[in-house]
């Protein structure tokens, strides 16, 4: 399935000799391991390994949501290892849409609300334009229906829809996916999965963090880590 698989357009990301430690009291540790990875634009990317392997790590550094040590990260062929932190938020806006485990939707919010959320801080676009994409993208997901409930009246299943939602709001060229299906039953996991799949088709390069050895059918990629050491499967 993999070795067929023909679409690659262009490279997007390309780590080089990443390196990561934690300092937790006196004690430091290496989490990851001198890591180099290149990731195609429409790939389907799937980091797999056990608990503490430094998946949600590596995810959180492609996803400009932690630092690194020493390395280069380029993304687009531009060279993104030395931005600042308001840089690191502009760039993650901009190019980055996220799906959690916990779907990360705000209680207090209605499912537009939520949705809407990250376009807020685009000051080029008005009301009406928001408006006009949150509905557009609540279509997408089959929920346009469910506008104005809150989040925590719809279903596991429908609440993760409604995240995929909100990270394609701004048109990302990546979504970074973290344990997507791991708070949901094997029949509402195959929904999520085969909606990604459908973005995958459409072009989105989907990079995601998963143990469950059953979705790797879905990649294209497969980057497993072991105590911070990286290996590929294509």
């Amino acid at each position: 399935m993999m070795k067929g698989w023909l679409k690659k357009l262009s490279n997007i990301i390309k780590l080089e000799n990443i390196q990561k430690y934690y300092k937790v009291g006196k004690e430091k540790f290496h989490v990851l391991k001198s890591l180099s990875l290149e990731i195609e634009s429409g790939e389907f990317v799937m980091i797999m390994g056990k608990s503490g392997s430094g998946k949600t790590t590596l995810l959180n550094v492609l996803g400009f949501l932690d630092k690194f040590d020493d390395g280069d990260y380029i993304f687009n062929g531009e060279n993104v290892t030395n931005l600042n932190e308001n840089q690191r938020s502009t760039f993650r806006n901009k190019n980055i849409g996220f799906v959690f485990q916990q779907f990360n939707l705000i209680e207090t919010l209605d499912v537009y609300q939520n949705v809407e959320l990250p376009l807020i801080y685009d000051a080029s676009l008005n009301k009406s334009e928001r408006e006009k994409i949150v509905k557009e993208k609540l279509e997408s997901v089959g929920l346009l229906d469910k506008i104005k409930q809150p989040p925590l009246q719809l279903s596991g299943g429908q609440q993760q829809r409604i995240a995929i939602a909100r990270s394609l709001v701004n048109n990302p060229q990546l979504i970074f996916a973290d344990e997507p299906t791991g708070a949901l039953d094997s029949e509402t996991s195959e929904e999520i999965m085969n909606l990604l799949k459908d973005l995958n088709n459409q072009g989105k390069t989907i990079i995601m963090v998963t143990h469950d050895a059953d979705l790797v059918k879905y990649a294209t990629k497969v980057v497993r880590l072991k105590d911070g050491v990286l290996s590929l499967e294509v």
